[in-house]
């Protein structure tokens, strides 16, 4: 059970920093206890990584705001450079693409679900941009949810079975 609850931290943590590889995570504890089922341990990446998720969705819909300090900092008036002007234009331009998007997600709301569904489990196009994505264009929690805890469940079990597969092949 310990670590089950220490798979589902760490599966967490890599949700809410990408530098923290759940992937490499699951292949190493596998090789190093194999006494544990993988499809326990693919459920535990998966809710802790839709938990951890769960928080970048909620900011990006709204429904939560960022810390004070991180919102002012983003926020905050700073003098017209040339590299600041490249980057408002920039920025204007993905602001103009974002809402297109959405209208276009709107228009076809089984689009952007398939869409998030398939990073859920393949993580192309990448978990964490169609994660925010999908808050933005205000998919369904209930959707969201279940797209991703379904992907993300196949995904870290295949994962979790992995080593155990390649032992037996080496071993016949």
């Amino acid at each position: 059970m310990s670590w089950i609850l220490l798979t589902l931290g760490v599966a967490f943590g890599s949700a809410i920093v990408p530098l923290i590889n759940a992937e490499v995570f699951l292949l190493g504890l596998c090789a190093s206890q194999p006494g544990l089922h993988w499809l326990w341990l693919g459920a535990a990446v998966a809710v802790g990584q839709i938990a951890g998720k769960l928080l970048y969705f909620l900011a990006a819909r709204g429904t939560i705001k960022l810390p004070k300090a991180l919102h002012e900092r983003l926020h905050r008036e700073r003098p017209m450079t040339p590299r600041r002007v490249r980057w408002e234009l920039r920025t204007k331009r993905m602001r103009g693409w974002i809402d297109r998007l959405r209208e276009r997600c709107h228009r076809h709301p089984h689009w952007m679900a398939g869409t998030y569904g398939v990073s859920s489990l393949v993580g192309l196009p990448p978990f964490m941009a169609t994660s925010v994505l999908a808050g933005v264009v205000r998919m369904r929690l209930a959707t969201f949810l279940t797209a991703g805890l379904a992907g993300r469940w196949i995904r870290f079990s295949l994962i979790a079975a992995s080593p155990a597969v390649f032992a037996g092949w080496l071993h016949h």
